[in-house]
């Protein structure tokens, strides 16, 4: 009998054989999918993001829509800063935007310890959903200490996170403090999930490939590590992925994840190099391509597939998130491609 933890999934990013490549989607939860813009009709993304029920509709979506081999928990990378406190709201078109961005020292004040009692909504989302799914196995995700840590010191999204590098190199010791509170944070909050019942997390560096490699090195990973090691002890193998992270792969595999996450920009087979088979691979159709003419897009799959077999683990994803104006008949015919060819 089939079980999330020897889901295909779960098992690739253990790096054990597969019965197919398993696939899931980036930004899954809802983005293009009609089902989904109706039911958010009305709701602030903050609030669906707390409401169990709503949260259980939207992450099933996409599962019952595409057939893919593991759903990603409808959530966003603020909501566990929301949860402690801080003043901030997701505003359509833009993203989140903090009231008072972090500056000085004093403004770490406002970053509290999350605990499990700060988000029992969570737990409880994560187990309806869980309770539904069945065999197939619930991915858990969280935002990492440099994003965050980002969008609070600049106020929200940012082209060149002028005040996030400003104080990065400025003051050393307040950003590594700021990152050390996030990390918990963030820890916590995957650590919450997992308990309640998800088989695998990711955790997004949306932002960190602004960073040359010795920068991240030195101001980036320890807390990134220091965030996977609250998943010690639990059984759930760990994702990590960042948006333009091409030099910067291994040193991301390095801080306790199990599995890679390759954007559009880089080939699986570049990634795998750099990588030196030490760990499994997510990705990485570039989510544009999902607007070719299909003899184009299913070139690309097939090219991605290939290059994955390479891998000792190899997990189909986009190289980036879905594109909210995407086909979803488009996207259920990639899932159903990827599971045809790669198929044991």
């Amino acid at each position: 009998m089939t079980t999330p933890s020897s889901s295909n999934l779960v098992r690739a990013a253990r790096r054990q054989p597969v019965d197919h490549t398993p696939v899931w989607f980036m930004r899954q939860a809802g983005r293009s999918l009609p089902e989904y813009r109706k039911v958010r009709e009305g709701t602030a993304m903050l609030e669906a993001c707390r409401t169990p029920d709503l949260v259980t509709e939207i992450t099933l979506q996409p599962v019952r829509r595409h057939g893919v081999d593991a759903a990603i928990f409808f959530s966003d990378i603020v909501v566990p800063l929301a949860a402690v406190g801080v003043d901030l709201d997701i505003v359509p078109g833009t993203g989140p935007v903090v009231a008072q961005p972090v500056r000085s020292r004093a403004d770490l004040d406002r970053l509290p310890p999350l605990t499990p009692d700060l988000v029992p909504d969570i737990t409880e989302s994560v187990r309806q959903i869980v309770g539904e799914l069945g065999e197939i196995p619930l991915i858990g995700f969280a935002g990492a200490p440099f994003t965050l840590a980002s969008y609070l010191v600049e106020g929200g999204p940012s082209r060149n996170h002028e005040h996030t590098k400003a104080l990065m190199h400025g003051d050393p010791q307040l950003w590594s403090d700021l990152c050390e509170r996030l990390a918990a944070i963030s820890g916590a909050f995957l650590r919450v999930q997992v308990e309640a019942g998800a088989s695998a997390v990711q955790l997004f560096d949306s932002w960190v490939g602004a960073l040359p490699l010795a920068d991240y090195e030195r101001f980036v990973a320890p807390h990134s590590r220091a965030t996977f090691a609250h998943l010690d002890g639990l059984d759930a193998p760990k994702i990590h992925f960042g948006v333009g992270t091409g030099e910067l792969l291994p040193a991301m595999g390095a801080v306790g994840a199990d599995v890679v996450g390759v954007d559009y920009r880089v080939s699986l087979t570049d990634a795998l190099a750099r990588l030196d088979g030490s760990y499994a691979v997510q990705g990485n159709l570039d989510p544009a391509l999902l607007f070719a003419p299909w003899e184009a897009l299913e070139a690309e799959v097939r090219r991605i597939v290939e290059e994955g077999r390479a891998a000792p683990g190899h997990i189909f994803n986009l190289g980036h998130g879905v594109l909210p104006t995407t086909d979803p008949e488009v996207l259920t015919r990639v899932v159903d491609l990827v599971h045809e060819i790669s198929a044991r």
